[in-house]
């Protein structure tokens, strides 16, 4: 079951780079390697969009895909009565 594992995730982040018969009939120390390699790679990808956020930042939407209201109402204030339409 590791072995279809790590052939299904290289696959999958291979991003179309790899074939499955390639990645069977592949070594085993160089299919752990490309694979170890991947996920370092989506690893270091992860840690740099944490990162990114900055602690002043206040997102509009909620991790539940919902608008967060008072935050939306708090920001757009600026706005109001600032409408192009006559």
């Amino acid at each position: 079951m590791n072995l279809f594992s790590q052939i299904h995730q290289i696959l999958f982040h291979g991003k179309g780079g790899y074939d499955y018969d390639t990645i069977y009939n592949m070594p085993i120390w160089l299919r752990k390697f490309t694979f170890n390699e991947i996920k370092k790679f989506y690893e270091e990808e992860k840690s740099t969009q944490e990162n990114q956020t900055s602690p002043n930042t206040t997102n509009l939407v909620g991790p539940d895909g919902k608008v967060n209201t008072p935050e939306f109402t708090r920001v757009s204030k600026q706005y109001k009565g600032k409408s192009g339409y006559k």
